[in-house]
């Protein structure tokens, strides 16, 4: 039995007894063909079951319907929120999402945002390597939305890890810590540049001396030497960048017998999958990741094809209202420092 093929744009146009320009002009912009001309080819492709493939409604249209997701580090478990959060917004307004990685390079990252141009409609660029110059350069080609940064002209989401690192010193100084380390992230992240300026005069007024170490790799692997480095300069408790670089101090601190909390206190920051697993389970600061991810998809589509209000995903918070002019602002969403067994009172 002969398989019968899908009929094209050409078959379409033969059919209706156009040219193939006029019958892609009928289907993708009648306004720009005459009524009865529009009428007959839509009904003649209707009628031969005609679907146009995606690479010809791009070339059509001059819209891809596919946004990227640009990460730092895919792996990281802090950014899964994020991807839940984007892709199903996305998806939602029919749009695809993909993924680019760029391993904490700001030149893979650079090059990622150039090969991007004309493949997609736009890009959520997420705790982006780059400087400011890079990412404005680039948003003047390509619809861009930042999480983690603000970009003069270009909108994005915030979440306050700055002030729940506040929240963390504050925690330790209750406890009567006052000597604490800051295991600092990579020296191209602006979250951690924004953590360093937030902590340094919080210390001050709560009359903790702060000992910034690193920076390092925001890897469970740079543990060893975060937690080596912090005993070696005699503080009671680390704050660390991110969850991944505390279950490494953890880890160290164990293998060389200091307890915890009874001689080290250790805090993290993102609240990812395994916090509460490990042992002692890990204080550390959460964000709300996800929701972040459908507020960064509510901004791009703001400036792709208009946003939207109300509480859609029927999580208890309403999702404010996006305009393309409001877009132009960063969003701050709030943090909070989760209490559990890695901190405790002064040794």
């Amino acid at each position: 039995m002969a398989v019968r093929r899908q009929p094209t744009l050409r078959d379409v146009a033969a059919a209706a007894g156009v040219a193939v320009s006029t019958a892609s002009r009928a289907l993708t912009r009648p306004g720009r063909v005459n009524a009865n001309t529009a009428d007959r080819v839509v009904a003649v492709a209707k009628e031969l079951g005609y679907i146009p493939s995606a690479s010809a409604r791009a070339l059509l249209s001059g819209r891809t319907a596919t946004v990227a997701l640009v990460l730092p580090d895919v792996t990281n478990p802090f950014f899964f929120g994020l991807v839940r959060g984007t892709g199903a917004r996305l998806r939602e307004s029919g749009y695809v999402q993909v993924l680019a990685d760029t391993e904490e390079s700001a030149e893979v990252e650079l090059d990622t945002l150039r090969k991007l141009r004309g493949q997609v409609d736009g890009a959520v660029l997420a705790a982006s390597r780059l400087s400011d110059e890079q990412i404005g350069a680039a948003a003047a080609d390509l619809a861009l939305v930042v999480v983690n940064r603000t970009i003069p002209g270009t909108p994005g989401v915030l979440l306050d890890t700055a002030g729940g690192m506040v929240q963390a010193l504050e925690h330790l100084a209750s406890s009567g810590h006052t000597r604490v380390a800051y295991a600092s992230g990579p020296a191209t992240s602006w979250s951690d540049r924004r953590r360093r300026e937030a902590l340094e005069p919080a210390a001050v007024r709560l009359g903790v001396e702060l000992v910034v170490l690193g920076p390092y790799a925001p890897l469970r692997a740079s543990g060893a030497q975060a937690a080596d480095a912090a005993t070696d300069a005699g503080v009671t408790a680390v704050i660390a960048f991110n969850d991944l670089l505390a279950f490494g101090v953890l880890e160290r601190l164990d293998a060389r017998g200091i307890a915890v909390p009874e001689r080290m206190s250790v805090i993290g920051c993102d609240d990812i999958f395994g916090a509460d697993l490990v042992r002692p389970a890990l204080t550390t600061v959460a964000s709300p990741v996800e929701q972040a991810g459908r507020m960064a998809a509510d901004l791009l589509l703001a400036r792709l094809e208009g946003g939207r209000s109300g509480d859609e995903d029927g999580d208890g918070f309403d999702e404010p209202a996006v305009s393309a002019r409001d877009a132009a602002f960063p969003v701050m969403l709030p943090t909070r420092l989760i209490v559990r067994s890695s901190t405790g009172a002064a040794g």
